[in-house]
C-alpha cells in the first residue's frame, strides 16, 4: 500500500466486485457478534437536515476484528424520486486502522442497499419462525429488492405479496424478482394485503419524521416477524405495541432518534441485534410470538461490507489509484 495514494471505487466498480449477498450476511453476522461482545466502536450518527424529511448523516465506525475503520457520508432525499434521482446516495472512506491514513473511497449507494437487506435477514434468522415462507413487501424500490433478495438467502420463500403506491413499480418488481428469489410474487392493491397472513413483512418507504402510518393493530399475524426499514413511517403505535419482542440494531442510536423527535409511539426495544446474535438476549422463544426489529442502519454494517469490497477490488485490479 502506498501511503501517498488511495483507491477510488465508483458505483460501477463496487458492483463489478460482485460481492454476493450471502457473503454480506455472513460479514454482518460476525460484526453483530463482535458488537454484542462490546468489541466495536460506533457513536450515534450526527446529521444535518436541509429539506423536509431529508438528511445527510456522518457515520463512523471501527471493527477491530475485521480491521475496518472509516466513515460513510450518506444522504436520503425522498423528493429525489420525483426528479429521477436516487433517494439514497453517499460516499464511504476507509482508513488504515494502524496509521489513520485513508486507503479507499467508494460509492456507498450499492453498499447501503445490500447491507440493509442483509441486516433484515440476520434479524429474521433470530426473530422469525424458521419455517417462514410467505413474505410481504411494502414499497418495491431499492430496499424492497435488497431485503427480499437477502431473505431468500436464509428462508425458503414460496409466496410474496408486493405493494407500492405506484402499481407499475410493483409490477416491475414482481417481474424482476420472481426468478431471483424463485418464488411466486403477487402484486396487491392495498398495504393490508401485504401484511395479513404473511410470515415476514418488510416496509421500506421513505423515512418520515411526521408520518401518517397505515399498518394497524392485528394486521401482523401472531407468529409473524416484521422489519420496518422505514422506521415507524408505515406502522401505527398500536401495531408496534402488539409485538411480544421489539428489537433494533443499536439501542443508543434509537435513543438518539427519539430525542430528535422520531418514534413517538414506539415501545422501547428489549435488545439490539448484537445482544441477540451474541446470545446475551433471547431471540424468538415461541412460535406464536409477534416479533419486530427496527433496523436503523448503522455504520458498522457499512464498514463490515466495505472492507471486503476493498480487499476484493485490490485482488481483482478494480478501481483507480488517486493521490492524497
Amino acid at each position: 500500500m502506498n501511503s501517498n495514494t488511495f483507491l477510488y471505487l465508483s458505483r460501477q466498480d463496487v458492483e463489478t466486485v460482485g460481492l454476493p449477498m450471502s457473503d454480506i450476511i455472513d460479514a454482518l453476522e460476525s460484526m453483530f457478534r463482535e458488537k454484542g461482545e462490546g468489541r466495536v466502536e460506533m457513536p450515534p450518527k450526527p446529521g444535518i437536515h436541509t429539506r423536509k424529511d431529508a438528511f445527510i448523516h456522518a457515520m463512523p465506525a471501527y471493527i477491530p476484528k475485521l480491521e475496518a475503520a472509516g466513515m460513510k457520508w450518506v444522504s436520503g432525499y425522498p423528493d429525489n424520486q420525483r426528479k429521477k434521482l436516487p433517494y439514497i446516495s453517499g460516499l464511504l472512506i476507509l482508513n488504515d486502522p494502524e496509521t489513520g491514513i485513508p486507503i479507499a473511497m467508494m460509492d456507498a449507494t450499492w453498499i447501503t442497499a445490500q447491507r440493509t437487506g442483509a441486516a433484515t435477514a440476520i434479524a429474521a434468522t433470530y426473530l422469525a419462525r424458521p419455517d417462514s415462507s410467505r413474505v410481504g413487501i411494502i414499497a418495491c424500490g431499492v430496499q424492497g429488492r435488497s431485503n427480499l433478495e437477502a431473505l431468500s438467502c436464509t428462508f425458503g420463500i414460496k409466496k410474496v405479496k408486493a405493494f407500492d403506491i405506484d402499481p407499475a413499480v410493483a409490477t416491475t418488481f414482481a417481474d424482476d424478482m420472481a426468478d431471483l428469489v424463485n418464488a411466486e410474487i403477487e402484486v396487491v392493491n392495498a398495504p393490508r394485503a401485504a401484511v395479513v397472513d404473511m410470515d415476514i413483512v418488510v416496509t421500506s418507504g421513505p423515512i418520515l419524521k411526521k408520518p401518517t402510518p397505515l399498518i394497524d393493530a392485528d394486521w401482523l399475524a401472531e407468529g409473524a416477524f416484521a422489519s420496518p426499514v422505514d422506521f415507524d413511517s408505515y406502522w401505527k403505535g398500536d401495531a408496534l405495541h402488539q409485538a411480544d419482542k421489539l428489537a433494533t440494531d443499536d439501542l443508543s442510536q434509537m435513543a438518539y432518534y427519539r430525542r430528535a423527535g422520531y418514534f413517538k409511539d414506539t415501545p422501547q426495544p428489549f435488545a439490539d441485534l448484537g445482544e441477540i446474535v451474541s446470545g446475551r438476549k433471547p431471540g424468538r422463544e415461541a412460535d406464536e410470538e409477534r416479533t419486530i426489529c427496527i433496523n436503523l442502519g448503522i455504520a458498522l454494517e457499512d464498514m463490515a461490507t466495505a472492507v471486503i469490497i476493498y480487499k476484493k477490488a485490490r485482488e481483482m485490479g478494480i478501481g483507480r489509484e488517486l493521490p492524497l
